[in-house]
């Protein structure tokens, strides 16, 4: 079973037709999106997840026609259907299908997708700067997770291959370290974590939050400040937090190779713990 959605009361393969390219969603990307993950028999935060894809929806003009704990019992539900500790990716989804450039509210339907994905693991990953920016809140729905902010992190993403990278770094529009294409971003240097302050053009994601959270009642001193490309060159660490892979390491950065560190396994072992304490359903 590789996947299931959840769209009109239903649970059908997830390869099956569920938007028109005439939709309003599609063709002018009033589309939004969340994901969580399940495994290990827990999905962490999938209540917050849900929260964040009804918020999304209402800021891109959307109408959330699902409460929080509709989608949650719905993403419970999917997460059933599959064997216990099963790898999975949750995505809630809402757009519209109707409206001239902006989206009509009144037309706005949703899907939730179970799918399985493994987890990438802790190998750890390299990253280059990217000539990629992100945009400013005034430019882009950056108070979103809409689907239309994605293109660019995939150039990144395309730039950051083609010079043998495995991710990027993405400023905002002065200059400064936003996050990576995929997550966001943490150093580490004499023992003080530190992490791009929120400035509106980046999500503050939710596992982002939550590792700042549990490294500062574990004792560590975490920053959110204003993180330069020259503090990533002088870093003793660097790792992100995201759905997709929770907590991960770099291993390089540019030509710097880098080693998993202290803080790094900090910060993953205690949501590690976080999770399989308070995940459950």
């Amino acid at each position: 079973m590789s996947g299931l959605t959840w769209i009109d009361g239903e649970w059908v393969d997830d390869k099956a037709p569920m938007i028109s390219v005439n939709s309003q969603g599609v063709w002018l990307s009033s589309f939004i999106f969340d994901g969580a993950r399940a495994f290990e028999g827990v999905a962490p935060d999938l209540d917050l997840h849900c929260a964040r894809a009804a918020r999304s929806a209402e800021n891109l003009g959307l109408k959330a026609t699902k409460s929080i704990e509709e989608i949650e019992a719905i993403a419970w539900e999917g997460i059933g259907k599959f064997d216990s500790g099963a790898a999975l990716y949750i995505r809630p989804m809402f757009w519209a299908e109707d409206g001239w450039v902006a989206p009509d509210p009144e037309t706005t339907r949703f899907a939730l997708t179970v799918t399985e994905n493994p987890m990438p693991g802790d190998g750890g990953f390299s990253a280059c700067v990217s000539s990629r920016r992100r945009p400013a809140p005034d430019q882009a729905p950056t108070d979103t997770k809409a689907a239309c902010l994605y293109p660019n992190a995939g150039r990144a993403l395309q730039e950051a291959r083609g010079k043998g990278f495995d991710n990027a770094v993405v400023l905002d529009p002065i200059g400064n370290v936003a996050e990576f294409a995929t997550a966001n971003l943490f150093i580490a240097k004499d023992g003080v974590v530190r992490t791009p302050a929120v400035n509106g053009t980046f999500l503050n994601g939710i596992t982002r939050q939550r590792v700042i959270k549990l490294l500062r009642e574990n004792g560590v001193e975490v920053e959110e400040d204003r993180v330069s490309v020259a503090d990533l060159e002088q870093a003793d660490e660097i790792f992100n937090t995201g759905n997709w892979g929770k907590v991960m390491p770099v291993n390089r950065f540019e030509d710097r190779d880098l080693q998993p560190g202290p803080m790094y396994q900090r910060a993953r072992d205690l949501y590690w713990e976080y999770s399989h304490k308070y995940g459950g359903k």
